[in-house]
């Protein structure tokens, strides 16, 4: 009998990772919930029927081994999200080295650890990896340029990987928010006037919750989502591209 497949979410216990974890369980297949925070982890699995596991996901090897418990333990890993990000907003002469070296950690060595780690085991069957850029990484915003820079390096990531990998049937992405309301995010929807201005930068009105994001993702990893590979799809509520005003 053949075992089923699993996908694993990285930085699930995320504002948006928690979303992505909750939408990809209705997928219903076995989910690994990876993440730094334990006891999150473990309500998030109890939740929607994930297993928990604690690990650093910009540590190269802690994703390997992520990804090699879940082949071992819940079936042959068919998608991998990687949910891991940060938000520092500094102008660059404001930003010490450290902080631009957690930046680019915590937001491109991670998705460069997720594709290496979901390439290692879906040569051959193929399989979805699902990364995060930031509407940063396309458009110049004042304060950015740390963030917009690793943002920049994941898509450019997702391209060339799709490249590599398209002959393995491996289909690698990238979804791309505005700005979403999730707890990294509190200290810029601090009042209802900073509120009331992020809100008119997207055209739809309003900021993004991590539910409108997290059905993107889903589909990407849906296996009848079998001809897409290399984009990076904006779920923006219109900020990159559209104007209403």
């Amino acid at each position: 009998m053949t075992a089923p497949s699993s996908i694993v979410v990285l930085g699930a216990a995320g504002g948006i990772g928690t979303a992505v974890s909750r939408q990809v369980a209705k997928l219903g297949e076995p989910l690994l919930l990876a993440g730094r925070t334990a006891s999150t982890l473990q309500d998030l699995a109890a939740e929607v029927g994930g297993t928990p596991f604690t690990l650093d996901a910009t540590r190269p090897d802690h994703v390997d081994e992520a990804i090699a418990w879940a082949e071992a333990n819940l079936g042959p890993v068919r998608g991998i999200v990687n949910a891991v990000g940060s938000i520092v907003l500094k102008p660059a002469h404001g930003m010490a080295a450290s902080d631009w070296d957690e930046v680019i950690a915590t937001n491109l060595t991670s998705a460069f650890a997720a594709v290496r780690a979901g390439a290692k085991v879906m040569r051959g069957r193929g399989g979805s990896i699902v990364l995060f850029s930031s509407v940063a990484a396309g458009l110049g915003l004042a304060n950015h340029e740390a963030i917009a820079a690793a943002k920049a390096g994941v898509e450019g990531l997702a391209r060339a990987a799709a490249a590599t990998y398209a002959r393995h049937g491996i289909r690698i992405n990238a979804v791309s928010p505005g700005l979403v309301r999730t707890p990294q995010a509190a200290s810029l929807l601090r009042s209802e006037a900073a509120e009331e201005a992020s809100a008119k930068m997207h055209a739809l009105g309003r900021v993004g919750e991590p539910e409108d994001i997290a059905p993107a993702v889903a589909w990407l990893l849906d296996p009848d989502t079998t001809w897409v590979t290399g984009e990076v799809i904006a779920v923006d509520g219109g900020f990159r591209n559209v104007r209403s005003r």
